[in-house]
């Protein structure tokens, strides 16, 4: 399972440059499988950027949501059992999103894929891809 990170499933959907030749082929290898996955905490962190301002996008974030689903996304939910691990994680910074998506692919045993440095240098077995290679 290849869990996308939120920025990386927007770069994903538009066929944005950021994304790296070797991303493009894990996540459409992925697609392929039906491995590929978001976490729902992902469509909050979106309707949160498309309501400040910070990500134009015409439609509302429920048209974005339906956009990346109708791609063959899996949307992953978020669990008590997953609230309770992001809460618990050792050593990752205190942005809610990250520690739920991060979580997210701690339950599901999947490989994030993320350009953030943070969660990219986090010191934990988690196993990540930077989207940008």
């Amino acid at each position: 399972m290849i869990l996308l990170d939120t920025h990386v499933a927007l770069w994903s959907t538009i066929d944005s440059n950021s994304l790296g030749k070797r991303c493009r082929r894990i996540v459409q290898r992925a697609l392929a499988e039906n491995q590929l996955a978001i976490s729902a905490v992902s469509f909050w962190e979106i309707a949160l950027l498309i309501a400040k301002g910070r990500l134009r996008w015409p439609e509302s974030a429920n048209e974005m949501r339906r956009l990346i689903l109708s791609g063959g996304v899996t949307e992953l939910q978020l669990t008590g059992e997953i609230a309770v691990l992001a809460g618990e994680l050792d050593g990752l910074h205190a942005d809610p999103a990250d520690r739920f998506i991060a979580a997210t692919a701690i339950a599901h045993d999947a490989m994030l894929v993320t350009a953030d440095g943070r969660l990219l240098k986090w010191r934990h077995g988690l196993r990540r891809h930077n989207a940008e290679t």
